[in-house]
């Protein structure tokens, strides 16, 4: 018997469930009454009594009426109408976690996120999730902020159409917050260094960096292989001036916490940019700074697991020169030096007339000026178009050998001992009218000071 009452209630609980689904896509207006009447194989007038029914006593008005009493937790149906008018109208594109949280702070409205998940299912608005992978054992978090930071890039029509950007994102990983987050044209060696310099300046220097294996992290010599630690790009040598360890991914589980970070990004930035109006780069780039990433630092980052921090604040005033794309090139005859189809010339300098045959190093800042330097000299500094600047600044000096960037091989010189300065009697007396009535008075090499009394010195 009580089987029988248990096979009953499972029959009509998926009545029931398959009754819900279509009046919820009925009320989204995805089909019409008259369509979900034909779907269920009822009259007319019985959908005109169960929408009543369903308006009078909520979702528990479609069981049978000879089960009991109807539940005291049924919603009504204008809040479920508002509910699924406001996804369908507005919130179209926002994850359910999201919409859950809009209508909650922006309307007002307290719902279970399960009811708000089922009903938006049942509407078909959203679809339903796959089943999920296989099980995976999540790396446990660095305790202290500042000792490992991941860094990634995510491509995506961010602004809601078919532009395409990279979205370069670093987070710590002991806390999940952002330090930095900017749209860009393509993720490269530029837009990265440009984030990581940025980083440095504000929040110091950290301990490692994680990243995937991107070409401009590391050079692997054949696909699916591991890293040569060896040959360093771009990025890899200003991280190891700086004595920032590197740690490559080998998959996208091993990145998981960025992997997952990204996902949360995906499902929301391009939605907040469309109700916030915004279309442009710049204006994304704008909001993130001065809003959004605040916002997503209050409702996702945690604490560490101690206090204190593995940041150290940078004194170094050479970041401008660590974060430049660097390429050495061999003076031309006629002393120029040439990248692709780029050439600058080289003027005279101070210690020699050329620099014919001289190895150089060209440095491509990331205000996309150049400077082209000899050893520690400056010997050139041009515009991104090739126009020549003027290369003193109040951080160089000159001296024989050129200018030279404040900083360079300026070490403290010490000369040993020296021979002390003596303070001749005249000067001493007239200073100090309490000194001694006799005093020494120098004379020639070999002879014997005599002494004088304070009068007859005077």
């Amino acid at each position: 018997m009580v089987d029988r009452i248990q096979q009953y209630s499972a029959a009509e609980m998926e009545r029931m469930m398959k009754v819900q689904d279509v009046l919820l896509k009925a009320m989204a207006k995805k089909i019409t009454w008259w369509a979900a009447a034909e779907i269920l194989g009822v009259t007319d007038r019985t959908m005109r009594r169960w929408r009543e029914r369903l308006q009078e006593h909520g979702y528990s008005g479609l069981a049978d009426r000879r089960k009991g009493k109807p539940s005291g937790k049924r919603i009504p149906l204008v809040t479920v109408e508002k509910v699924l008018g406001l996804y369908k109208d507005t919130y179209y594109d926002l994850n359910i976690r999201h919409f859950h949280e809009k209508l909650r702070d922006e309307h007002g409205i307290e719902l279970s996120y399960t009811w708000v998940q089922k009903a938006l299912q049942g509407a078909g608005l959203v679809a339903k999730r796959h089943k999920r992978g296989p099980h995976r054992r999540r790396r446990p978090r660095r305790p202290l902020v500042g000792m490992l930071l991941h860094i990634d890039g995510s491509k995506h029509r961010w602004l809601n159409d078919d532009r395409w950007y990279d979205l370069i994102v670093i987070l710590d990983d002991a806390t999940t917050e952002i330090y930095y987050a900017q749209l860009v044209e393509e993720e490269s060696t530029r837009t990265v260094m440009a984030g990581l310099r940025e980083v440095i300046e504000v929040q110091g220097l950290f301990c490692a960096l994680y990243s995937d294996r991107g070409s401009h992290f590391f050079v692997t010599v054949k696909e699916g292989e591991k890293v040569d630690k060896h040959r360093l790009t771009q990025v890899g040598r200003a991280m190891q001036e700086l004595g920032v360890q590197m740690i490559a991914a080998y998959s996208p589980q091993a990145r998981g916490r960025s992997e997952r970070n990204f996902g949360t990004w995906q499902g929301r930035l391009p939605q907040e940019l469309r109700l916030a109006g915004i279309d442009t780069v710049e204006g994304a780039n704008r909001f993130l700074r001065e809003r959004y990433i605040q916002e997503f630092n209050d409702k996702f980052s945690v604490a560490a697991a101690e206090k204190g921090t593995a940041f150290r604040r940078t004194n170094r005033s050479d970041l401008n020169w660590i974060f430049s794309v660097q390429t050495e090139r061999v003076v031309a005859k006629d002393n120029t030096v040439t990248i692709k189809e780029r050439t600058w010339q080289i003027d005279k300098t101070r210690f020699r007339n050329s620099l014919a045959g001289s190895t150089v190093t060209i440095h491509e800042h990331l205000d996309e000026t150049v400077s082209i330097r000899y050893g520690p000299h400056v010997v050139g500094r041009y515009s991104g178009t090739g126009e020549k600047l003027d290369s003193t600044t109040p951080k160089e000096r000159g001296g024989k050998g050129g200018s030279m960037e404040a900083g360079e091989n300026q070490k403290q010189v010490s000369t040993g001992s020296h021979t002390p300065l003596e303070i001749s009697p005249k000067a001493r007396d007239s200073h100090f009218p309490t000194a001694p009535t006799t005093a020494l008075v120098s004379g020639t090499k070999g002879a014997k000071a005599k002494p004088k009394t304070r009068k007859a010195a005077a």
